[in-house]
C-alpha cells in the first residue's frame, strides 16, 4: 500500500515496476477529488441551514479565519520556513485568495438569498466548462471531442439533479440579480482552478496557509459593507455548528485536496469533478433532511460518474 510523507508516494512494500506509479496517482486523485465534491455537497446543505442563523459575510469571515487558525496551529513551523520563497508571489497568493476564496464564498451566500436554489446549482454547474474555456483561449490547452462529450454528459447529469428529472422546470427559470452573482462567483473560481496549476514550488500545505491568509484579510472589506448595511448578524448556538462545519470540513480540509487533486491530475481534469456537487449535495438531503432517492437522482449519479469515465478514458495522452 502506498503512504504519502513530505507531498510525494512512497512505496512500502510494492515491488510493482514504476510505470504503474502514474496510474496509481491517478486512482488517488480520483478518490481525492470525489471526497472533495462529498464535502463541498456538504457545503451547500449547511449554507441552506445557515440562513437565518448566521449572515453571508460572519460565515464568510469566519470559516477563513478559523481555518487560517487551524493551519497555523499545526502547520506554523513548517511555512514560515517557506516564507522567503513565497514573497516574490506575494500579489498572486492575494489575488487566488481574494477571487476564489473570499469572492467565491461571498457571491455564492448572497446568491442563495436572492435567487433559487435550483439556479444556483445550475450555475455552478457551469464550472468544468468554464475552466476548459479559459485553459483554451488563454493559454491553448486543447480538448480532445471525448473530453467535450464527457463535459456535456457530467452536465447533463447535474441538471438531471438539480431539476429532480422535472425537464418543464427550465422554461421557468429566470435570470435574476442572485444568478448574475453567480455566474461572476462561477468565473472567479474557475479563473482560480486555473491559475491553481502555476502556483508557486512551494508545499501544498505553506501555499493554502498563505490563501488562507489573503481570505481571512480580504473578508473584512465585505463584512464591514454588510455591517454598515445593517445585514450583520453573528451565529446562533445553531450557526455556530455550521461555522464550525464549513471551516474544517468543506474550507480546510476539501480547499486542501483539490489544490492536492489539481497538482496530481491537472485542472481540466479535476474541475470535472465539480459537477459531482450537486449529486452529492442531493444525496446528503436524502439522508439529512429524509428526501426520496429515487430512478432521477439514480440516473443523475450515473450520468456524472460515467461522464468523468467519458472524459478520462479520451482525454489528450502525453507523446511517447
Amino acid at each position: 500500500m502506498p503512504r504519502q510523507r513530505n507531498g510525494s508516494e512512497i512505496l512500502v512494500s510494492d515491488p510493482s515496476p514504476p510505470a504503474t506509479t502514474p496510474r496509481r496517482n491517478e486512482v488517488v486523485a480520483y478518490l481525492i477529488l470525489t471526497f472533495t465534491a462529498l464535502l463541498w455537497g456538504g457545503n451547500a446543505v449547511a449554507g441552506k441551514w445557515a440562513v437565518g442563523e448566521v449572515s453571508p459575510q460572519v460565515l464568510t469571515t469566519l470559516r477563513w479565519v478559523i481555518a487560517f487558525g487551524a493551519l497555523v496551529a499545526f502547520a506554523g513551523r513548517s511555512s514560515v520556513a517557506d516564507l522567503p520563497r513565497l514573497k516574490p508571489h506575494w500579489l498572486y497568493v492575494l489575488l487566488m485568495g481574494a477571487t476564489g476564496f473570499t469572492a467565491f464564498a461571498s457571491l455564492f451566500y448572497i446568491a442563495g438569498e436572492t435567487t433559487s436554489a435550483l439556479n444556483l446549482a445550475l450555475i455552478q454547474g457551469l464550472i468544468p466548462a468554464l475552466v476548459v474555456l479559459i485553459n483554451l483561449f488563454i493559454y491553448r490547452i486543447g480538448v480532445t471531442g471525448g473530453q467535450a462529450v464527457g463535459l456535456v454528459v457530467t452536465l447533463l447529469g447535474a441538471v438531471v439533479a438539480t431539476t429532480h428529472g422535472d425537464w418543464a422546470v427550465l422554461k421557468t427559470l429566470s435570470f435574476k440579480f442572485g444568478d448574475a452573482l453567480m455566474v461572476v462567483a462561477s468565473v472567479l473560481y474557475a479563473g482560480y482552478a486555473v491559475a491553481l496549476a502555476r502556483r508557486p514550488k512551494v508545499a501544498g500545505l505553506t501555499f493554502f496557509t498563505a490563501l488562507s491568509a489573503a481570505a481571512a484579510l480580504t473578508s473584512f472589506l465585505p463584512l464591514a459593507a454588510e455591517w454598515a448595511a445593517g445585514h450583520l448578524q453573528w451565529p446562533t448556538p445553531r450557526g455556530w455548528l455550521i461555522v464550525a462545519y464549513v471551516a474544517l470540513g468543506p474550507t480546510l480540509v476539501g480547499q486542501l485536496l483539490f489544490i492536492r487533486g489539481v497538482e496530481m491530475i491537472g485542472p481540466n481534469r479535476a474541475g470535472l469533478f465539480v459537477n459531482l456537487v450537486p449529486v452529492f449535495g442531493a444525496m446528503l438531503a436524502v439522508l439529512v433532511a429524509r428526501e426520496v432517492f429515487g430512478p432521477t437522482e439514480a440516473l443523475a449519479l450515473i450520468l456524472v460518474l460515467g461522464g468523468i469515465a467519458i472524459a478520462e478514458r479520451f482525454r489528450a495522452r502525453p507523446p511517447g
